[in-house]
């Protein structure tokens, strides 16, 4: 099935086995050096061919990305590092057989075939295996590297859906792969395994324990908490506002009794103020509140499923509407430290701790 909105065509595709007509299609986009939207199993992405440096440079092009922001490269199989990196260490041979393929991205010291645009003049390059039908299939068939970010605009919450694709980048770009929802919903874990120990630079779907238990001690980046990296991001997500709705969100951090009274008070101030108040909390906490717009992110009890549906609902609040974002904090423990660096970031440095 295909259909065009704004330019953009969509070509639906069986997120299982993917139909060969439209992967056919898609790597021949990408062998021409234009750029393809397709689904990973953290969010979709926005693919170039990685050896490509004019290729590349659409996808900056096309999301308004700051050309100091590096891009991951997605690869189907091992034997692609020949070339994308300089060595491949241990640690990072150790990981792969564990999480590849899946949600980690290994940084390492980078080959001479990823084009420089892809690492923004940086000596590493960030590369992981997806796991997804569709992705592994487009990167085969396309038969280069993709490198991709998120496929949305700078700065917006990331796409879980092809028609969060469409509402940022419509017209702006040739082709999206339709496969439905994406599952982890953040994107992926990003650890810098040039160093001893390692580095997480980005919390994702592979959590700080499991990296601990498989490699022993990691050192978390101080972008990763929330505080000033003061230096150039190795990484997505090290430095720029991201995740962004466009109202404006205030995360509110703490005991959870605690947050529910900050957020109460912070509520009534904005209603009387006339403004229209969007709340973002657990499932728990749904019952506690008055606003305009509630919106649950899930259960505490899941953040699992928490991470899936945090960028849906943080587009949703655009759809509603609201002048003000108010939003509960999660535990830091397991992927919530991955749930509570994306709200970090959509925050802009709007951070209560009670």
């Amino acid at each position: 099935m295909e259909r065009t909105v704004a330019g953009t065509r969509v070509l639906q595709v069986d997120a299982v086995k993917p139909e060969p007509a439209a992967i056919a299609e898609a790597a021949a986009i990408l062998r021409a050096g234009d750029v393809v939207a397709f689904p990973t199993e953290t969010v979709y992405g926005l693919g170039a061919s990685a050896l490509d440096g004019e290729a590349v440079a659409r996808i900056y092009a096309a999301k308004g990305r700051p050309s100091d922001n590096p891009l991951i490269v997605h690869i189907a199989d091992r034997a692609q590092l020949e070339g994308l990196v300089s060595e491949v260490p241990a640690v990072a041979e150790r990981l792969m057989d564990l999480y590849w393929p899946g949600p980690l991205t290994l940084v390492m010291r980078r080959g001479p075939a990823v084009a420089p645009e892809v690492t923004c003049g940086l000596d590493t390059v960030g590369v992981r295996m997806p796991d997804h039908p569709v992705a592994l299939a487009l990167v085969r068939a396309a038969g280069v590297p993709i490198a991709a970010p998120s496929a949305n605009r700078s700065g917006r919450p990331s796409p879980t859906a092809a028609e969060h694709v469409l509402e940022d980048l419509a017209g702006r770009i040739p082709v999206v792969l339709d496969a439905g929802e994406t599952g982890v919903g953040v994107e992926s874990t990003v650890l810098d395994v040039t160093v001893d120990p390692p580095v997480l630079l980005r919390p994702g779907g592979v959590t700080l324990e499991e990296l601990e238990a498989a490699v022993g001690p990691v050192e978390v980046a101080p972008a990763v908490r929330g505080e000033d990296p003061g230096e150039r991001p190795r990484s997505p997500g090290m430095k720029y506002k991201h995740y962004a709705p466009r109202a404006p969100l205030i995360l509110v951090d703490g005991p959870v009794m605690q947050m529910q009274d900050k957020i109460r008070d912070l509520a009534m101030e904005y209603l009387e103020e006339g403004k229209r108040v969007g709340i973002l909390c657990s499932a728990e906490s749904r019952g506690v509140y008055v606003a305009p717009v509630i919106l649950e992110y899930g259960a505490r009890a899941d953040l699992g499923g928490v991470a899936s549906d945090l960028f849906a609902a943080l587009r949703a609040f655009d759809r509603h509407g609201v002048d003000v974002i108010l939003a509960e904090g999660v535990p830091t423990t397991g992927i919530g430290l991955a749930i509570m660096n994306r709200l970090r970031q959509a925050a802009g440095g709007r951070v209560i701790q009670v």
